[in-house]
C-alpha cells in the first residue's frame, strides 16, 4: 500500500468514525422527532431495534394537540423576547468589562481578573436561594426584571471576551487613538466589528442556557402570563392523561429555535471557541 492509499484510508476512517460518533450524539434527538410523529401505542415499541427511529403511521396529530392544548406560540414569543433581552445586555455589559480587563491598566486589575475566574466555578445551585431572596426583596418575583437582571453580568462571558480581546494588536488601537478616536469610539467602531466570532459564541451559549432554563423561571414565575416555554411544556407532564406523543412534540417544537440559531451561527461558534481557547 503506497502513501496515497494510506492517506486515503486514514481519511475514510476519520470521517467514518466522526459519522458514528455524530449519530450516537444525535440519536436521542432523532428518536424524539420520530416519537412525536407516532401514535401513542407505538412510541415505546421496538425500542431494541432500528424501527424505533422509523415513524410508521406518521401524523401531525401530536403537534395539533400541542398547539390547541396550550398557547404554544405565545410562550415561544415570550421566551424569545426575554432571552434576547438577556443576550443583548450580556453582550453589551460583559464585552465592555472584558475589554477593560484586556486592554486597560488600572489598580487591582489582576485581583479583579482572579475574582472573575474564581467565581466561574460556583454552580448556580449554590447561590440560587440567596439570589431568590434578593430578587424577592426587590419585588421582582413574577416580573421580567427577576428573570433578566440576575443574568446580565456573567463571569464566563467576561472571561471569554477578555481572552479574545487580549490578542487584538495594540498597534491597531494606538493607530485609532492617534487619529483622534477615544476609547469608547475605538471599541464600538474598531473592536466590535472584528470580534464577531466571540460575540456569536456568547450568543449561542446564552441562548441555549436561558432557553432551556427551568429551575430559575419556576422560582420567580408565579402566574400564567409570565410562563416561559419550559414551564409551559411542564403542563404536559403534570396534567393527566399523560400523552407522551404530545410531550415529544412539544419538546421538538421547543428545540426548533435552538437548531435554527445554531445552524446559522455554527461557523462563528467553532471559530470563537478555537480562538478564545488558545490565548493566555
Amino acid at each position: 500500500m503506497n502513501q496515497k492509499q494510506k492517506n486515503m484510508t486514514k481519511t475514510v476512517l476519520f470521517y467514518a468514525g466522526n459519522a458514528v460518533v455524530a449519530l450516537i450524539f444525535i440519536s436521542p434527538l432523532l428518536w424524539m422527532i420520530s416519537a412525536s410523529l407516532k401514535p401513542e401505542s407505538q412510541i415505546f415499541s421496538g425500542m431494541n431495534s432500528i424501527k424505533t427511529f422509523i415513524p410508521l403511521g406518521a401524523s401531525l396529530k401530536n403537534y395539533v394537540e400541542v398547539f390547541t392544548r396550550i398557547a404554544m406560540m405565545k410562550y415561544i414569543v415570550r421566551s424569545l423576547i426575554y432571552v434576547f433581552i438577556i443576550i443583548v445586555l450580556d453582550l453589551f455589559v460583559n464585552s465592555i468589562c472584558g475589554y477593560a480587563l484586556a486592554k486597560f491598566d488600572f489598580v487591582g486589575k489582576e485581583l479583579l481578573l482572579t475574582i472573575v475566574i474564581s467565581l466561574m466555578v460556583l454552580p448556580m445551585e449554590s447561590i440560587m436561594l440567596p439570589l431568590y431572596k434578593q430578587v424577592a426583596d426587590f419585588g421582582w418575583v413574577n416580573q421580567y426584571a427577576g428573570l433578566i437582571v440576575p443574568f446580565i453580568a456573567k463571569c464566563f462571558s467576561i472571561y471569554m471576551f477578555r481572552q479574545f480581546f487580549v490578542d487584538i494588536p495594540n498597534e491597531l488601537l494606538e493607530a485609532a487613538s492617534i487619529d483622534g478616536s477615544g476609547p469608547i469610539k475605538t471599541f464600538f467602531n474598531i473592536v466590535v466589528p472584528i470580534s464577531g466570532t466571540v460575540y456569536a459564541t456568547i450568543f449561542i451559549l446564552d441562548f441555549v442556557a436561558h432557553w432551556n432554563d427551568f429551575m430559575w423561571p419556576m422560582l420567580v414565575v408565579t402566574s400564567e402570563d409570565m410562563r416561559t416555554i419550559q414551564l409551559a411544556i411542564q403542563t404536559f407532564f403534570g396534567t393527566k392523561p399523560i400523552n407522551y406523543g404530545s410531550i415529544m412534540a412539544s419538546l421538538t417544537v421547543s428545540a426548533v429555535p435552538m437548531l435554527i440559531m445554531f445552524v446559522a451561527l455554527q461557523k462563528y461558534y467553532v471559530e470563537g471557541i478555537a480562538s478564545t481557547g488558545i490565548k493566555g
